[in-house]
């Protein structure tokens, strides 16, 4: 059995006592049992009997939450439309009476027969105006505490008689403080009972208690299932820790691969780029001159050449270098006045054969060799116009240059304004290098000495096989224009046309005639600079002019690289139209056929 310790009715259940205290003490007029006081709160109460009737058991005080310095508002009861403030209590009349922080009631004017405190130290002496309906009740617990000794109450107004005056028995100046929470209790035996309730709500509230993990939304009943599912976690953790650090280590090998590939990509540039510059004769090993000094060098090293005659040969070079003109070694004269004699004579498979004026054929020494084929066929054909007296007029000189000189002279072309951009290339420079040159070089070269020049463009094949028809026909066009008569040209016709510049990728050869069979195909005759003077040489003799004429003979399905280009003489240029043609070339462009 439960006992309230208010009004000591008995309960079964504890829930039914926490009813019976809700309902009877909590939500309706509270007010003490022994005497008529009134108090704002159920704490209040409980500090009140314990210290204005310390003769009465001490009893457990049920929830001991007795806040400091403030009163629970009145939830309900006989006197609810009596408003109460926190630091005030009502007596039984109603009228407020004040309290201190700390709860306790403090001392009022007791003149008018109201209950009155004075403070934590004594406790009133009577009660007066109390309920009628518990009158006996107080009246016998007065009689009770008469009985052990008290002194009567002269302002208690009772029918019940009472015995001498109450003892106001000094309570202890220490307040202890509850370590849970903010109640001060006067007793430790009150703060015990008080601290053991804390407990079990604690105990009633982790017995509830779900337990959440902390790394995700899952909760747990225990704090044991709680660890292994954090543990869970941790593994999984370290899983994708191992997962992140693979990751990492494969893009780390990853980005060192793409970063060798890019090293071994930008060193396969720098070596294809030093190749061209080889290729091309600019990579700073030396010129003509030089090349032609270390050819003699390593043919004497060989045994090929005797030191005297190293030193001859020098000193031929040195002249022929100061004199700007071509030495000659390379040369071969009366190669097209072979061909007329042979065709008038041999060839009986031809229906018409056109052969350029008379040129000269240069071939590649050991100063030139893998580089100056452009050069050569250029002196091909200034050694043709040479001899037309067309050109007289604008070539003064009767000599071939050299092909220091040549570079010297393409040079000034360039500072006359003549294609910047392929001046550009070159940086301004070709004296010293082995620099290849082309059709624009060869172009720049004839305007700067007022000759008039074309470039024809055969971009792309335009027949079976890559082939280039159209080259053909446009050579024969070319060869052509010498003969405008009405009458069927005769078989051979020896025009005073100079030779064409024919350039193709790597190299580049002088196309000095054409052969239409008759069967209606087109042959041209080229010389070719890489060709040397004794191949040359077999084209000037009756005996062997038949079989080496199969080298110079070129058919369509001979000639099939990717891309042509011919450079044609034609004719002398007027000061105002050379000055014209500088101009133009600064934007210079070949005649694209087709």
């Amino acid at each position: 059995m439960l006992t309230c310790d208010i009004c000591r009715e008995e309960v079964m259940l504890e829930e039914d006592m926490k009813t019976h205290l809700l309902l009877s003490h909590l939500e309706s007029d509270l007010r003490c049992p022994l005497c008529c006081r009134s108090a704002a709160s159920y704490d209040e109460l409980c500090f009140h009997v314990t210290s204005a009737h310390p003769e009465e058991p001490q009893r457990a005080q049920g929830p001991d939450h007795l806040t400091s310095g403030c009163s629970a508002p009145n939830a309900g009861g006989g006197d609810s439309k009596r408003p109460r403030t926190s630091g005030s209590t009502w007596d039984t009349d109603g009228e407020a009476t004040p309290t201190c922080s700390s709860g306790r009631p403090t001392q009022t004017d007791t003149s008018d027969g109201r209950c009155s405190s004075r403070g934590p130290e004594t406790r009133p002496e009577s009660a007066g105006s109390c309920n009628e309906d518990r009158n006996e009740t107080t009246s016998e617990q007065l009689r009770s505490s008469s009985r052990k000794g008290d002194a009567n109450s002269p302002n208690l107004t009772s029918t019940v008689p009472v015995g001498p005056p109450l003892t106001r028995p000094v309570l202890p100046e220490r307040l202890l403080s509850c370590p849970m929470c903010d109640l001060v209790c006067s007793s430790s035996f009150i703060l015990q009972e008080h601290v053991e309730l804390h407990l079990q709500d604690q105990g009633s509230d982790e017995g509830a208690r779900s337990f959440k993990c902390p790394m995700c939304s899952s909760v747990c009943s225990d704090s044991s299932s709680l660890q292994e599912h954090v543990e869970l976690h941790l593994d999984q953790g370290a899983a994708v820790d191992g997962a992140g650090s693979s990751d990492l280590r494969l893009a780390t090998q990853l980005q060192q691969e793409e970063q060798r590939r890019r090293r071994e990509e930008a060193q396969q540039e720098r070596e294809e780029f030093r190749k061209l510059q080889k290729q091309f004769g600019l990579d700073g090993r030396g010129g003509y001159r030089r090349q032609m000094e270390r050819t003699m060098e390593r043919a004497v090293a060989r045994g090929l050449l005797a030191p005297a005659d190293f030193h001859c040969k020098r000193a031929e070079l040195m002249e022929s270098l100061s004199s700007g003109a071509d030495d000659g070694g390379t040369r071969t004269q009366g190669v097209l006045r072979s061909l007329s004699d042979f065709y008038q004579t041999e060839v009986r498979d031809c229906v018409h054969v056109w052969l350029s004026a008379d040129t000269d054929h240069y071939c590649s020494s050991g100063g030139d060799k893998g580089w100056g084929c452009g050069y050569r066929n250029l002196q091909m054909m200034l050694s043709s116009l040479q001899s037309l007296d067309a050109y007289t007029p604008v070539l003064q000189e009767r000599t071939v240059p050299s092909i220091p000189r040549l570079q010297s002279m393409i040079e000034e072309a360039w500072k006359e304004g003549l294609d910047p951009h392929g001046a550009s290339h070159f940086d301004q420079r070709l004296q010293g290098t082995r620099a290849w040159i082309g059709a624009t070089e060869i172009y720049s070269l004839l305007t700067s000495l007022r000759i008039r020049a074309r470039i024809m463009d055969f971009h792309q094949p335009t027949g079976p096989g890559d082939t280039h028809p159209c080259l053909f026909d446009w050579v024969k066009q070319y060869f052509c224009q010498s003969s405008r008569s009405s009458r069927l040209p005769p078989r051979l016709i020896q025009t005073s046309l100079p030779p064409l510049y024919l350039q193709h990728q790597g190299h580049s050869r002088s196309i000095v005639g054409l052969e239409q069979r008759k069967n209606g195909s087109l042959c041209l005759l080229l010389l070719d600079p890489g060709s040397s003077s004794s191949d040359t040489g077999k084209l000037l003799s009756r005996d062997t002019i038949s079989t080496a004429i199969r080298q110079i003979r070129k058919f369509p399905r001979s000639l099939k690289n990717k891309q042509y280009q011919v450079v044609a003489a034609e004719g002398v240029l007027s000061a105002d139209e050379r000055q014209i043609s500088i101009l133009n070339s600064r934007t210079l462009r070949a005649e694209r056929i087709p």
